[in-house]
């Protein structure tokens, strides 16, 4: 089945472990390629196709994260061969069931996404774009033929194929925007990857309660005096739904992951109390969410 849409469909197309990725130059190859990194797999890119079967066999040797290889072909490679179907027999016969996914979009499109970067076709020699664009397709025709999954990119964005290959590759929890809530102290400066940074100085100090000093935010009688502060839990629960309104936008956009840094001086009693209640209830929202302390133990 093309357009789209994988030969078998069901749970298979989610346990794909070997992904050949071909198509016309200025398709879209690369954004696929990302895509398939997003949801775990180990990318390898200009890889010729006399080397495929060594490619694949040394991704099961190593195992990990390596079982789920994508492998792109690209006509710029000057080993690039026309018998694609060939390399594909070579696989199966070894026990792999490789996907092929071609990118294709419309001649016009392409000419358009050229010249929008003012490059030449790889094919294009001293002709004009689209005899470079026609000479690709031909050679291409095999390949096209016998795919699991066609993609025409005509009439798709950046982002709208990122998700059509994420939607084939990988199951709902690979999809997810993954959320660190970390807490730190200002004393030793910002977490420079901060996607939102919350400041929770505006709370009682623990520090200056002899009985709790010693303990950190994550004692229930540090994180119990934290919580139970005149404005603590609105803040939290105003930040939990702000964080919330947002994910599925940037899951939209492609971003995987987000921290969300809670400060205090010190990093020590408020921001952890504060970092450890958030993750709570924004795990409540059925987020994917782990709480770290960056700066505990530094005092």
């Amino acid at each position: 089945m093309h357009d789209g849409e994988p030969a078998a469909p069901g749970a298979e197309q989610h346990e794909a472990r070997l992904v050949v990725v071909t198509g016309v130059s200025g398709g879209g190859r690369s954004t696929v390629a990302r895509a398939l990194e997003n949801v775990g797999y180990y990318v390898v890119d200009n890889l010729p196709q006399a080397l495929l079967l060594d490619m694949a066999e040394l991704a099961m040797r190593a195992g990990g994260a390596a079982r789920r290889t994508a492998m792109v072909l690209d006509v710029r490679s000057r080993a690039f061969s026309t018998d694609l179907a060939g390399a594909i027999r070579a696989l199966k016969e070894r026990g792999y069931q490789p996907r092929v996914v071609f990118v294709d979009a419309a001649a016009d499109v392409l000419i358009r996404r050229f010249e929008s970067v003012r490059r030449s076709h790889p094919l294009q020699g001293d002709g004009r774009l689209a005899d470079g664009i026609a000479a690709e397709r031909e050679l291409l025709a095999e390949a096209r033929d016998q795919a699991d999954v066609i993609i025409d990119t005509s009439h798709l964005n950046e982002n709208q194929l990122r998700r059509r290959v994420e939607e084939l590759f990988a199951g709902e929890d690979a999809r997810r925007l993954r959320v660190t809530v970390l807490s730190f102290g200002f004393k030793y400066g910002l977490p420079p990857d901060a996607d939102f940074v919350i400041d929770a100085r505006f709370l009682p100090n623990p520090y200056w309660v002899p009985e709790l000093r010693e303990y950190t935010g994550r004692e229930a009688s540090v994180s119990g005096y934290v919580l139970s502060q005149a404005g603590a839990d609105d803040f939290v629960r105003n930040y939990a739904e702000l964080i919330n309104a947002t994910t599925a936008g940037f899951e939209r956009e492609g971003k995987r992951y987000l921290t969300v840094a809670v400060g205090c001086t010190g990093g020590k009693h408020r921001s952890v109390a504060i970092a450890e209640e958030l993750a709570v209830r924004l795990r409540q929202a059925r987020l994917s969410v782990n709480a770290q302390h960056r700066d505990l133990g530094r005092e």
